[in-house]
């Protein structure tokens, strides 16, 4: 195993996390790095202990799959994210995993807490870092109103606050095109919209990812869309800073 040096991989999901699926993906991000797979399902905490359970359950089966060790972060609320021995979970990760749920949930309880600070220092450190739906809308600068769409949009954990991420897409596109308006709208040049369909990931960044998986990753903009597919690579910039 190669000692990493600087961050890690970022790995953008649009579904699928903990599937045999989407199997390769996570293997790629843990390659040579420690086989330490920390896994939170913090985003689902909202719908019930019975799907915090599940995810748990699919997680500890897919590190059995890598042959890697699990690690489950049972933070629930900023309590937990506040404990110094949840917070001492993540050292020495290979891949730190945010799964899906509520990604306004997930935001508020990790943001400015022990468990974001030692998730941060992983990632400069060189482990991988990804968020699937729920996590890789929170790991942007805002969450838009997903569950309510009557109310405003809430800050994100604002690692890559040039960027908003639409998973889900090739769903959300065909049965809900107005959300695809509550991420350009207002529209900031200064900020890349992408839409990232199911059992697909966009990985790499801060600023160059490549597509991985098995559909497509498409670039938004008020003027149309971009298709990326497997293999192919797309440039952001970073936000000009204030």
């Amino acid at each position: 195993m190669t000692i990493p040096t600087g961050p890690g991989p970022l790995a953008l999901v649009g579904s699928g996390e903990y599937l045999p699926e989407m199997a390769d993906v996570e293997a790629g991000l843990l390659a040579g790095r420690p086989p330490r797979y920390v896994q939170l399902a913090t985003a689902a905490v909202p719908d019930g202990p019975d799907v915090v359970e599940r995810w748990h359950n699919l997680g500890m089966a897919q590190a059995d799959r890598l042959g890697v060790e699990p690690v489950v972060v049972p933070v629930a609320d900023r309590a937990d994210a506040d404990d110094p021995v949840m917070a001492a979970k993540i050292a020495g990760a290979g891949l730190v995993y945010l799964s899906g749920g509520d990604p306004a949930y997930l935001a508020g309880t990790l943001r400015g807490t022990a468990v974001w600070t030692g998730i941060v220092a992983a990632w400069r450190d060189g482990a991988a870092l990804a968020g699937c739906s729920a996590g890789a809308i929170a790991l942007t600068s805002w969450v838009p109103p997903l569950r309510n769409p009557g109310q405003v949009g809430t800050e994100g954990l604002g690692l890559l606050p040039h960027m908003r991420v639409i998973p889900h897409f090739d769903t959300f596109a065909a049965r809900a095109p107005d959300l695809v308006n509550r991420f350009l709208l207002p529209y900031d040049p200064a900020v890349t919209v992408v839409g990232v369909e199911e059992k697909t990931a966009l990985v790499g960044g801060p600023q160059r990812w490549t597509v991985q998986g098995h559909q497509s990753v498409w670039r938004l903009t008020p003027d149309g869309r971009e298709r990326l597919g497997a293999g192919q690579t797309l440039t952001t910039s970073p936000r000009p800073e204030a």
